[in-house]
């Protein structure tokens, strides 16, 4: 194929059947690769901006494959689907539909019973949802802004800031965030919080 990834920390590396999806074969490098997903997420961004969602459609596995699909679409073929394989990261292959089952029946359940202030709510659902990593590549970008439609869309309230830095880039932003999720990944969602709102 000739694409060419370096991977920084705390990305999830494509194994070469994944990077066989890619729909533009002129992409050589992960720079290139970065500019064309961007370009593709913008679109997306603006789709869910222009749109009122229901709380029930939100909270579905057709939604969470639906933004994704939205978000890498014209770039990867497999953009929608859940991984085939497996990855340094999140759930076996085999499992993704089942946490997410649970995820989502979770996040009905809070949403039901009040259970979580709204940054919480929607802090919880993306380091969950991230957690289980549904596919080859996107995952974090995929979360977040899943966690700005819940807050936006179900919660009216203002989307996060996400330290207002690209998160893809190597630098002080990136590792802030990748170390407020180790805290989450141990229990401790607020430094999440307080990255989400900074």
């Amino acid at each position: 194929m000739g694409l060419d990834l370096d991977y920084i920390d705390g990305q999830t590396p494509l194994d070469e059947d994944e990077k066989e999806g890619l729909l533009i074969p002129t992409i050589a490098t992960h720079g290139e690769l970065d500019e064309f997903e961007q370009q593709n997420i913008e679109q997306a961004v603006l789709w869910s901006l222009n749109r009122s969602f229901k709380v029930e459609a939100v909270l579905s596995e057709n939604f969470i494959k639906a933004v994704h699909k939205r978000m890498y679409g014209k770039v990867w073929a497999w953009a929608g689907e859940f991984r085939r394989s497996n990855k340094n990261i999140g759930v076996d292959k085999y499992q993704i539909a089942t946490e997410l089952r649970y995820l989502l029946d979770d996040a009905k359940f809070w949403y039901a019973n009040n259970t979580f202030s709204p940054d919480e709510f929607a802090i919880l659902f993306k380091h969950r949802l991230v957690s289980i990593h549904c596919f080859p590549n996107g995952n974090g970008r995929h979360s977040r802004l899943m966690a700005d439609i819940i807050i936006e869309k179900i919660f009216k309230q203002k989307v996060f800031t996400w330290g207002a830095a690209n998160l893809v880039r190597q630098g002080d932003t990136r590792a802030t965030y990748l170390s407020a999720i180790k805290a989450a990944d141990k229990g401790d969602i607020q430094p999440l919080i307080n990255f989400a709102r900074g």
